[in-house]
């Protein structure tokens, strides 16, 4: 088949690689219809891997339908048009049983527990693609979502929910989201379903910031973002900030912003094993702060029901589509936030 491959920064390959197979009775093969490059994968991109392979297809976001079963598998058949969670459980222990795979308890690492971040799960860039413990991590797609707002649902929709309801958002409240790409979008979608009253968006790039102001967020403007923020909210600070980018100096913004007493909800991809906290600055300002992975499984449900009512629109970040074999450029581009990228989806049939 064929499908994308990482081979150190800045080097992903279009190639023929094996077909997956069923290796296991409780597996499944998915033939992929569309797949998105996550934010997550820029950080492989960019050369800071999870892991130390070469050579392996990455991708975590696939939608597509069912080409084989094992025969353990019984909710699942052939023909079926499916969802790939982005989080993978194990089927066995209490807390994948339970919807949060991210906390899988036999997992030995957090490579384990995704695909396409290491060799040891194939992602989902590519034209088939295998999934282990099928019943489990496998949900029935509603023929009335879109691939487009499938794919977002994979894993941009769910993180997004997640982060605004671990930031325990509140009817009426004002929420900051730091970061516009499709996590924080998402995130914005995701607190006014909340009842938030009002959303402000920071963004780098100029152009996101005038998307999500279609959303109805409040893009925040001037160089001084901590002071504008305090001029948007009389100089209270906004009740919860949702963190969507995972470096120090957001971060850091997203604990000095927040109100007294307020909550910060950092859902953006850290790799700093020693990142400076401000413990005096939270322990004065009484704040409540959450950090995590999210589990697909246990987020979905609310947000396929959202979707199909029209209370949120997954397909609304997606501003790009190229064929698989347009792979290179399509990274190119996303690590470039030029042309207004918000979303890119692969066709794997291109």
């Amino acid at each position: 088949m064929k499908a994308l491959t990482y081979h150190g920064r800045h080097d992903i390959r279009y190639g023929e690689v094996p077909d997956p197979a069923v290796t296991s009775p409780a597996d499944a093969v998915v033939r992929v219809t569309a797949a998105g490059i996550c934010g997550s994968d820029l950080h492989i991109y960019g050369g800071d891997a999870f892991s130390p392979d070469l050579g392996y297809t990455p991708g975590h976001e696939g939608v597509g339908v069912v080409v084989d079963t094992g025969g353990q598998v019984t909710r699942f058949k052939p023909g079926d048009r499916v969802l790939v969670p982005a989080s993978v459980g194990c089927a066995q222990c209490g807390q994948c049983a339970a919807g949060f795979t991210a906390r899988c308890e036999r997992a030995t690492s957090s490579t384990e527990l995704c695909y396409g971040v290491s060799g040891k799960l194939p992602g989902s860039q590519a034209q088939l693609l295998a999934v282990p413990c099928a019943d489990v991590n496998l949900v029935h797609l509603p023929e009335d979502i879109s691939d487009d707002a499938a794919v977002v649902l994979t894993d941009n929709a769910p993180t997004a929910w997640y982060g605004c309801r671990r930031a325990r958002i509140q009817p009426g409240e004002t929420v900051l989201v730091i970061g516009l790409g499709p996590v924080g979008l998402m995130a914005a979608q995701s607190a006014f379903a909340m009842g938030a009253a009002r959303v402000l968006g920071v963004d780098l790039v100029a152009e996101r910031r005038a998307f999500a102001a279609g959303l109805g967020v409040e893009p925040v403007e001037g160089d001084d973002v901590r002071a504008a923020v305090r001029d948007m909210t009389a100089g209270r600070g906004p009740d919860a900030v949702v963190e969507a980018v995972g470096s120090d100096a957001t971060i850091q913004l997203a604990l000095k912003a927040v109100r007294q007493a307020g909550r910060v909800s950092v859902i953006g991809v850290s790799q700093n094993k020693a990142f400076p906290f401000h413990m005096y600055l939270a322990q004065v300002k009484e704040l409540e702060f959450a950090i995590g992975l999210c589990s697909v499984h246990y987020e979905l449900p609310p947000l396929i029901a959202l979707t199909r009512a029209g209370r949120l629109r997954p397909e609304a970040v997606v501003s790009h589509r190229f064929a698989l074999s347009e792979g290179p450029a399509a990274y190119e581009l996303f690590a470039s936030r030029s042309d207004g990228v918000r979303k890119i989806l692969l066709d794997p049939a291109g």
